[in-house]
């Protein structure tokens, strides 16, 4: 079926999909609001706007990480021809989706996306191509074991062909506890040679520790906490893969998310930009 070019709107707070609290903000609804989305509730963008005061360049952040997540699925699947993706955390449904994107360069790449929340399930089989070549799970990304037995996620994705994995805003939303780090390992360690993964994470090296503070007070409200790390702590993230330059003229490594790919990115390192760390590994 066609994809319409707007992610479809919220509905009456009647008509809320079972399991959607709309009295708590719900960090996939705030990413929505900071990128002007319309899936959203008063109260996440009553915390949206608080931020925002504390966190002018939010938008820009948001538009930064978007940008940093399509340009890299674009060079996986237009440079290194890979034709399969796992989209972990991607939130609700905005423009230039994955598939969206990746089908410009490839119409038959196969696409599954992984999110916990019940309102993305709901909202994003409205985006979802009718040709068999996208679909999403509904599972925890914590357990990975699950996702990566899930059944339609073994179905759309070949293990013996690499694969294109795709992190982008959401590593941050897992406590050191968890072992975010073993986490990224586990997913990556069960893709095949060739294997990208694309992770992007927020980081507090260059926010204010006003910014910092209301971000940290926000989110002890939402769904999820967040936390916030160092460029030190990002870069283990990719202690097992070889992390490839962000740009023509750069050594391999992280760069902020407006920066990575981009034709000028001296431009494209805006204060929005430096809210989050990025990079592109390749599993050898």
């Amino acid at each position: 079926m066609p994809v319409p070019e707007q992610a479809p709107t919220m509905p009456d707070p009647d008509q809320v999909p079972a399991g959607v609290d709309p009295t708590t903000p719900s960090t996939a609804r705030l990413y929505d609001y900071y990128l002007g989305g319309s899936n959203n509730f008063e109260v996440d963008r009553t915390a949206g706007e608080r931020l925002r005061a504390s966190l002018p360049e939010l938008a820009d952040a948001a538009w930064a990480n978007r940008g940093f997540h399509g340009r890299a699925a674009v060079w996986m699947a237009e440079v290194q021809g890979i034709r399969q993706f796992i989209d972990i955390g991607p939130g609700l449904p905005t423009q230039n989706n994955t598939h969206q994107a990746v089908h410009r360069v490839n119409p038959e790449a196969r696409i599954v996306y992984v999110d916990v929340d019940p309102l993305v399930a709901a909202y994003s089989q409205l985006l979802l191509e009718g040709d068999g070549t996208t679909t999403l799970i509904t599972a925890d990304l914590r357990e990975v074991d699950t996702v990566l037995s899930h059944p339609e996620l073994r179905r759309m994705i070949d293990f013996s062909q690499p694969v294109g994995v795709l992190m982008t805003a959401v590593m941050h939303f897992i406590e050191d506890a968890a072992d975010p780090w073993g986490m990224v390992a586990r997913y990556m360690s069960a893709m095949p040679a060739g294997s990208y993964l694309a992770l992007s994470h927020a980081t507090f090296d260059k926010l204010p520790p006003r910014a910092v503070q209301t971000i940290d007070e926000i989110y002890q409200n939402a769904s999820s906490r967040i936390w916030l790390r160092s460029r030190k702590d990002i870069e283990r993230f990719f202690s097992d893969l070889e992390m490839v330059p962000p740009y023509a003229g750069a050594s391999p490594g992280l760069t902020f998310v407006g920066s990575w790919g981009a034709e000028d990115p001296e431009q494209a390192d805006s204060d929005g930009s430096r809210v989050l760390c990025c990079a592109v590994g390749r599993r050898s």
